[in-house]
């Protein structure tokens, strides 16, 4: 199994990342090439740092991953609120993957300050 399986923060981003494609379709299919592609973009961009900075050999390439996933945690959470603002989401699974993405943001702001090697990896 990859080492980056065990960290909760690439649980919980790939756990967001299952949403937003399990919400997305809720999209207009106008927005399929836009905000629906864009979301999902950044959804998985998010795990797939952590995933990557993980795997990397020193704690900078991990702390440089991290902020990218950082980053990518902030651009969902902006589409879901774009979405909502059109009329395009809302509901208990928009607000259920609102949360989440709050979670996963707060797990990857603690991971910021931490080195690889003592992230509970």
């Amino acid at each position: 199994m990859p080492r980056f399986k065990n960290l909760k923060a690439w649980q919980k981003a790939h756990e967001l990342t299952l949403a937003v494609y399990r919400l997305s379709p809720a999209l207009p299919s106008q927005e399929r090439f836009g905000l629906c592609a864009q979301m999902r973009r950044a959804a998985v961009s998010a795990a797939a740092s952590l995933a990557e900075g993980r795997e990397r050999g020193s704690d900078a390439d991990f702390a440089h991953f991290v902020t990218m996933a950082a980053g990518s945690v902030a651009e969902v959470r902006y589409y879901l609120i774009l979405a909502e603002d059109l009329g395009y989401l809302d509901g208990p699974g928009l607000t259920q993957t609102a949360n989440l993405a709050v979670e996963v943001g707060q797990i990857i702001h603690g991971l910021r300050s931490r080195p690889k090697t003592s992230a509970g990896c």
